[in-house]
């Protein structure tokens, strides 16, 4: 029962930091695509457009903290897994799905709406700064939900 225990929370962590990274990935990918056309017409918008790209690469990063989190958590960056029950593993399985979830959805949405503020900056470079807070708000909830798993990994007990 041990392993069905480890299994589960790695699994876990497999899962928060895959849906993340695959989030991610994608919103990225979406507020590349805008850049790519806003560049054409004016280069010159790089380091603006490079910026608002990079905003949905956040929601990855929460999960891989979160399996940094879990493995530390099990005892696997120490070498040796701490015995687990199923029910523990289930437990900590339980507490990555915030992340893996809200961050997997959020980047893409973030990367839609990066790409939007993108096409604000082709025409108003001057409202830089205010496209800025568009994506940011979307942010907000990947961060809760970072918050969330966090909160209930600490509160298992092993």
């Amino acid at each position: 029962m041990e392993l069905l225990g480890l299994f589960l929370a790695l699994f876990g962590a497999a899962i928060a930091g895959g849906m993340s990274g695959i989030g991610s990935a994608i919103g990225i990918g979406i507020a590349g695509n805008s850049a790519a056309g806003v560049m054409t017409e004016d280069p010159n918008k790089f380091v603006q457009c490079l910026a608002l790209q990079a905003l949905p690469g956040t929601q990855g990063i929460y999960g891989l903290l979160i399996v940094f989190v879990v493995l530390n958590k099990v005892g696997l960056l120490a070498g040796t897994p701490a015995p687990l029950t199923w029910v523990q593993g289930l437990l900590i399985f339980a507490a990555c799905t915030p992340v893996a979830l809200v961050c997997w959805i959020s980047a893409i949405a973030q990367g839609k709406t990066s790409a939007a503020s993108i096409q604000m900056i082709s025409k108003k470079p001057e409202a830089f700064a205010t496209s800025m807070v568009l994506p940011a708000m979307v942010e907000t909830y990947a961060v809760l939900s970072l918050l969330m798993s966090i909160i209930m990994l600490n509160y298992i007990a092993l």
